[in-house]
């Protein structure tokens, strides 16, 4: 792990979805970021990044690679994670409605469900306005997202669209319904890097 002042050593959990975006976007947001694959992988970094993808696949995959253990350790231990849209899912403490072996690595005190904004042909971006994030409204797309069902005492939400909160901070965990990864925009990215500084 990094030492004071270096560069945040981020990494972004590479077994499923959208990697390569989450790394280009942590690396423009100053981060030394870099894919995880294995337990050790994930003992070497500051933080952690749970991307977009399918979450139920994932969850499998999470378990089949020995990683959900040591992730719920770090995770509950106080390292910094994010997750984008299947992420939001993997560090819900509950799912509103799991497929059949499905697990989430939890954190958060939220109850989420999966695909609530629709299917793939559903999808949209939206103009939201996030708590923390600086500059004007971030453009957030919807990719088969879920949404927050509901939030206990210890969850912030930072942003809503519709009814819905589409992005919670808990402590050091930070998750989105939506991609920023995706858009060009790095404030989103910027704002964890800054979570995973502060934390060390």
């Amino acid at each position: 792990m990094s030492g004071v002042g270096a560069r945040p050593v981020v990494g972004v959990l590479a077994l499923q979805g959208d990697v390569r975006e989450h790394l280009a976007a942590l690396a423009a947001s100053g981060a030394d970021a870099r894919p995880v694959r294995r337990p050790e992988e994930l003992a070497g970094v500051d933080g952690l990044v749970l991307p977009g993808g399918e979450s139920t696949t994932m969850s499998k995959l999470a378990l089949a690679f020995g990683l959900m253990a040591p992730l719920r350790e770090r995770v509950a231990a106080g390292m910094p994670a994010y997750g984008s849209c299947a992420g939001m899912i993997l560090l819900a403490d509950k799912i509103l409605d799991p497929r059949s072996g499905q697990e989430t690595v939890g954190g958060i005190d939220m109850i989420v469900r999966r695909n609530a904004f629709g299917r793939q042909n559903e999808s949209f971006e939206a103009a939201l306005e996030v708590d923390g994030v600086e500059g004007g409204p971030v453009e957030g797309v919807f990719i088969r997202a879920p949404w927050v069902e509901s939030t206990g005492a210890r969850a912030e939400v930072l942003a809503t669209y519709g009814d819905h909160p589409v992005a919670v901070r808990q402590g050091n965990l930070l998750a989105t319904s939506f991609h920023p990864e995706l858009t060009g925009d790095h404030r989103v990215h910027g704002l964890f890097a800054e979570m995973v500084r502060s934390a060390r």
